[in-house]
C-alpha cells in the first residue's frame, strides 16, 4: 500500500485537479492574513497541494515546527513566514518529485520573505519512521500534518514518534481525515480509494484511543465539516460511511488527567495573541472571548497555562479542590459539534 500512495502522490497526480474526489483538498477559506502569506508562494507548490484543513495555529513566531508528509511544501513555506528568521520548519515526506519541487524553490522563498539564510530544510523519510532522520527528541514546540496521516500504514507509531519529537508543552495541531465506523478490509486495500484519503481514514473513536495510548491524554477537535463523495462509483462502493475533514490539537503536558476534572478554575483571555483580538478559540467548545471569565476544567487549564499561551491568560483558581468531572463534558460522535453552535462564555469539554 504504502508504494501505491508513492505512485499515486508522485505519478498518478500532475495537479489537485486529478483527485477524484475532494477528500483531500477540503480546507475552508483562510483568514485575510493567511491568504497574504499564501500569495507569496510559488504557483509550482500550489499547484500540486492536497491538505483538507489550514494548519497554523497562533503563537508560532520563533517556533521549531515539523510539517508530516509536507508534500510538495506549500504548509512549510506558509509557516516559514509566522515562525519569522528566527524560527525554524522541518518537512518531512516520503514522494521524490514533491520533495524536489519542494527543495527546488528554497532560494527563491528565501529571497521572497527577505530573510538572509532559509528556516526550511526538507527531509525524505516515512512518518511510521521519524526515529530514523536524525530528529531531536523533545526539541519541536509544534508538529502539523495536513490530511496525510490516513496515508500512513501505522498510525500508532505516527503518533508515538510525535509525541517523542514535541518538547513538553508542545502541541500537535493536524487536519486529516475521519470515518463515522470503521473500514471494511476490502476497501482499506483498494489503492485509488487510499490515494483519495478515505479508505484509510481511521474511525474517530480508534483514533482517540490511539492519541492517548500515544501520550496525548485529552484530544481537542478544532473544526469539522463533512465530506460529500460526488464521484458515483466511489460513492457506491463506500455505501453509508460518513467521511469528515476534522482539526485536532493533541497537547504534550505529562500532568493532563484522562478526563476533564473540576477544581473550580477560570481564564481570562487578553486579547493579545495576533489576529485574535476578540476571542482566542481553543477547540470547539472553549471560544475564550477577551475580557470575560471563563470557567474551564483541569486540563484546559493546562494547555493554556503549561504551553506558549500561557502570557495571554489571567489564571484564577488553584488545585486545592476537587469538585467531580467538569459538567457538559460527553462522549458524543464529536463531529456532530463545531464552532458555530459552540458556547461563547461557557465550556463543554
Amino acid at each position: 500500500m504504502r508504494e501505491a500512495v508513492e505512485e499515486y502522490y508522485g505519478d498518478v497526480l500532475a495537479t489537485s485537479s486529478d483527485l477524484k474526489t475532494n477528500a483531500c483538498t477540503t480546507a475552508g477559506a483562510p483568514p485575510a492574513h493567511l491568504s497574504t502569506l499564501l500569495r507569496n508562494i510559488h504557483g509550482d507548490i500550489t499547484s500540486t497541494y492536497y491538505g483538507c484543513g489550514l494548519v497554523y495555529p497562533a503563537e508560532l513566531a520563533g517556533a521549531r515546527v515539523l510539517d508530516l508528509g509536507c508534500g510538495s511544501g506549500r504548509d512549510c513555506y506558509v509557516l516559514s513566514q509566522l515562525v519569522g528568521e528566527h524560527g525554524s520548519v522541518v518537512g518531512v515526506d516520503m514522494t521524490d518529485n514533491q520533495l524536489e519541487t519542494a527543495r527546488r524553490h528554497i532560494d527563491y522563498h528565501t529571497e521572497k520573505f527577505g530573510y538572509a539564510k532559509p528556516n526550511v530544510e526538507f527531509k525524505k523519510g516515512y512518518l511510521e519512521t521519524l526515529d530514523e532522520l536524525n530528529l531531536e527528541p523533545n526539541s519541536f514546540d509544534v508538529i502539523v500534518s495536513n490530511c496525510v496521516i490516513n496515508l500512513a500504514i501505522d498510525k500508532p507509531a505516527v503518533l508515538r514518534h510525535a509525541y517523542s519529537l514535541l518538547k513538553e508543552g508542545g502541541e500537535m495541531y493536524f487536519a486529516d481525515v475521519y470515518a463515522d465506523r470503521r473500514i471494511a478490509p476490502d476497501l482499506a486495500t483498494d489503492p485509488v480509494l487510499y490515494g483519495e484519503c478515505l479508505s484509510g481514514a481511521l474511525y474517530w473513536n480508534d483514533f482517540q484511543n490511539i492519541a492517548k495510548n500515544a501520550g496525548f491524554r485529552d484530544p481537542r477537535l478544532v473544526s469539522d465539516s463533512p465530506i460529500a463523495i460526488t464521484d458515483p462509483a466511489i460513492a457506491t462502493r463506500l455505501g453509508n460511511i460518513g467521511f469528515y475533514s476534522a482539526t485536532y490539537r493533541l497537547f504534550k503536558i505529562a500532568d493532563l488527567e484522562p478526563a476533564c476534572e473540576d477544581y473550580g478554575q477560570a481564564v481570562m483571555y487578553r486579547g493579545t495573541l495576533d489576529h485574535e483580538p476578540l476571542q482566542f478559540v481553543l477547540d470547539g467548545h472553549h471560544i475564550i472571548e477577551r475580557g470575560r471569565t471563563f470557567s474551564v476544567c483541569g486540563n484546559t487549564w493546562r494547555m493554556l497555562h503549561d504551553t506558549r499561551f500561557k502570557k495571554h491568560f489571567d489564571f484564577i483558581g488553584s488545585w486545592d479542590q476537587h469538585f467531580g468531572i467538569f459538567e457538559g463534558c460527553g462522549t458524543n460522535l464529536p463531529f456532530e459539534s463545531s464552532l458555530d453552535s459552540a458556547a461563547v462564555g461557557s465550556a463543554c469539554c
